[in-house]
């Protein structure tokens, strides 16, 4: 199965991507847009992300098109025979989920489908790393692991009630900030309007005894005085002003030479309910706490490998019986790596490949796989993966610059294909920038 074209659809504003068959580099992306766009590849193929529509090839050349519409059932047409084709795909329920047909929900599609640099690492790394994590007490490891499994429960729950994912959650965030600077701002000013209105109303009634029974030097001080606080208000009022059109701009500006601001617009209008919001920004915060309190002790990797690999961590912690001699610096990668990376990248190729409904292939989405990898050994791992993507899709999403350049002279050939954000007029409008397009 490949991607040819992803659309997603945020009030009259559309967002939408379009696909090389074998591989496509997506550069200039941060993590919040990444996670955003992995997010809707998986979701298109789900039944939980309205709005989100893609095109698709399966292996067997067919053309089809889900469209999941707001408020209405989702549709599945065969592109060649203009045909709807829905009940082809449907559950009993009627939903249109493609992977549920290959026994994957979204997280689990995620967890199959997404290589990070991480990955990689522990593939290179396993029995280092197994010893590393032997070495951390298990009550504090495997506590601070369950701390994260329920974080993570919340979160799934707290975005399936407000119609978001989880990953929507540190987008939330970003809403929640804009709205307070602007809350803040209009209350600074508030407070200054009515300070300078009772020392400008003082100031100019006194003006005139002042000038009457004292002298004109101290009527002037009381006239400067009350332009000084009106002056003062003014600026207050021009911040509270500009703070609010932060926020109104923040859904279509913030990145906007990226996806991140329409993400940014598309989840704010998911969540119109302060209390969705409220226990999005909540779960949200709770789960980077205790994935942060969990990094602090397992370096790079993530609760989910650590579970998998259990029965082997308190194997060796129980062998364990120096712990000096295990090291805990964080895990590096050299140049005598390179057959163990490309391994590592074939295993998980070879895994998608057959990873889809009645063993069709998925696409393999590369999320910033290559970055902190030494200069000299990306370009065989590139070359491999341009050669690899001849039977079967890879997406690369990075903002990786060596990888950027790599793709723009490969792109020349049309064997590959390299989307980049664009930039934005500086005159437009809130509005006209909302949709923003990468070409």
């Amino acid at each position: 199965m490949q991607f040819e074209r992803l659309v997603i659809e945020a009030d009259e504003n559309t967002f939408s991507l379009d696909f090389h068959p074998r591989l496509t580099v997506i550069s200039g992306v941060g993590r919040l847009e990444r996670e955003g766009l992995i997010s809707e590849l998986v979701g298109s193929l789900t039944s939980s992300r309205a709005g989100v529509h893609a095109e698709i090839m399966a292996d067997t050349g067919n053309r089809f098109a889900i469209f999941r519409p707001y408020g209405a059932r989702a549709r599945v047409i065969d592109i060649d025979a203009s045909a709807d084709v829905s009940s082809r795909f449907a559950d009993e329920t009627g939903a249109i989920d493609l992977l549920a047909v290959a026994g994957l929900d979204e997280r689990a599609a995620k967890r199959t489908l997404r290589v990070t640099s991480t990955d990689l690492t522990t593939s290179t790394r396993h029995d280092q790393i197994v010893r590393r994590l032997a070495s951390v007490d298990a009550p504090t490891l495997w506590g601070l692991a369950e701390r994260v499994r329920a974080a993570q429960v919340e979160l799934d729950a707290a975005a399936a009630d407000s119609g978001s994912s989880p990953e929507d959650a540190a987008v939330v965030a970003r809403i929640e900030e804009q709205h307070q600077r602007f809350e803040d701002a209009q209350a600074r000013a508030e407070r200054f309007r009515k300070i300078s209105f009772v020392i400008g109303a003082v100031s100019a009634l006194a003006a005139v005894p002042a000038a009457m029974f004292v002298s004109q030097v101290a009527a002037m001080g009381l006239i400067v005085l009350a332009a000084v606080v009106t002056a003062i208000s003014f600026l207050q009022h021009q911040r509270m002003v500009a703070a609010r059109k932060a926020e109104h701009e923040a859904l279509a500006a913030a990145g906007a030479d990226s996806y991140l601001g329409f993400h940014l617009q598309r989840v704010n209008g998911l969540l119109d309910s302060e209390t969705a919001r409220r226990r999005m920004v909540e779960a949200g915060t709770e789960h980077e706490a205790a994935m942060t309190a969990w990094f602090g002790i397992a370096g790079d990797i993530v609760p989910e490998w650590a579970y998998e690999h259990r029965g082997e961590i308190e194997e060796a912690s129980r062998r364990i019986s120096d712990v000096s001699t295990i090291t805990t610096n964080p895990l590096t990668i050299e140049d005598d790596d390179a057959a163990a990376l490309a391994h590592a990248l074939m295993a998980r190729l070879e895994a998608v490949r057959t990873a889809g409904p009645d063993g069709e292939s998925l696409p393999l989405v590369l999320d910033n796989s290559l970055m902190g990898i030494d200069h000299d050994l990306k370009a065989p791992l590139l070359e491999l993966l341009r050669h690899s993507s001849d039977g079967q899709q890879i997406v690369f999403l990075t903002e990786d610059s060596d990888v950027a350049d790599w793709a723009r002279v490969e792109a020349i050939t049309g064997e590959l294909s390299i989307l980049e954000p664009t930039g934005v007029d500086e005159t437009a409008t809130a509005e006209d920038t909302a949709s923003v397009r990468i070409a």
